[in-house]
């Protein structure tokens, strides 16, 4: 859900139609036909939560045929809160405290997104392409999670104006969980007030994002805009246009380059009507702005985005 490179981030994934590089795995498979070179590589950290958190992404997107567009790319994504203690053995069985006991572990979750998109014109203004993801989750040695899913991505452009269609988990994408605790850690659960975890499923419903493009160029300045529409098939009720079984969230991304080298981006999302604190019968109306830049230096290309 949190999505990968700066660039989309400061247009708060804004860029379902725009996305052009090796990003475009996560954010729509078809811009992957935009890939100029042969070899394209993309990395991303970021920290979360005050530092608690880190989240980290590569990507490797490589070109096969230059006639047809046809790029496959490989995409890694973990996300994970680690050196975290483990005090179920902390009080041995007569009561004593023995700090020797504590261990520190890992939980994590970790994407891997195979994707492949081809033009199906000679002039590369019409893409499709598509994605087999694999998910694995952990919680130290008490409990994993596998999961498959796939996704499909379309794109079209005309002069300066694109638009794209990606739909997420598109099969749905189903995590089982299964753990592993001992007898013993059963026990100091039960004597705490915890519930033991059982073996689950957790199922992502399809989503759909749709997206239009338009870019004005000047002489050396540019001005990229692009809106998006993202349909959720969970039942949020939160956002501006939603009912029982979906949701439609507009997301709204703007980034202006000068002489293709220095870019700043806006992008504004998180459009909700939510409870107010002090009054429940009432809802406020909230939104999240994100803000970004980037330089290019030749093949090499920093992003930068601030978040909420």
């Amino acid at each position: 859900n949190i999505g990968v490179g700066a660039r989309a981030h400061g247009m708060f994934g804004a860029v379902t139609a725009s996305t052009s590089d090796g990003n475009s795995g996560y954010w729509n498979t078809a811009g992957l036909t935009d890939v100029e070179v042969p070899l394209q590589i993309n990395a991303m950290h970021a920290k979360w939560f005050g530092g608690i958190a880190n989240y980290d992404n590569i990507s490797v997107a490589k070109k096969f045929n230059s006639a047809k567009k046809s790029v496959a790319a490989f995409t890694f994504i973990r996300m994970g809160v680690d050196n975290i203690p483990n005090t179920l053995n902390l009080i041995g069985p007569d009561g004593s405290v023995n700090y020797d006991r504590i261990k520190s572990f890992s939980v994590a979750d970790y994407a891997g997104i195979f994707s492949y998109a081809q033009s199906l014109d000679e002039e590369g203004n019409f893409s499709l392409g598509g994605n087999i993801k694999i998910i694995h989750r952990t919680i130290g040695s008490f409990g994993k999670a596998w999961g498959f899913g796939t996704d499909f991505g379309a794109k079209w452009r005309k002069g300066n104006l694109t638009l794209g269609l990606f739909a997420r988990d598109i099969t749905t994408t189903v995590n089982a969980w299964t753990f592993t605790l001992t007898e013993e850690e059963k026990q100091v659960l039960n004597n705490t007030g915890n519930e033991i975890p059982v073996n689950s499923t957790e199922i992502a419903l399809p989503k759909i994002m749709a997206g239009i493009a338009y870019l004005y160029e000047k002489n050396n300045f540019s001005l990229l805009s692009e809106l998006n529409l993202r349909i959720n098939t969970d039942g949020t009720k939160a956002g501006i246009l939603s009912g029982d079984k979906f949701s439609v969230d507009p997301v709204l991304g703007l980034e202006a380059g000068y002489n293709r080298k220095v870019f700043v981006r806006l992008g504004v999302g998180n459009l909700q009507s939510v409870l107010n604190e002090t009054n429940p019968e009432l809802r406020v109306f909230e939104l999240q702005p994100n803000i970004g830049m980037g330089l290019k230096l030749g093949r090499l290309r920093v992003d930068y985005a601030l978040t909420n």
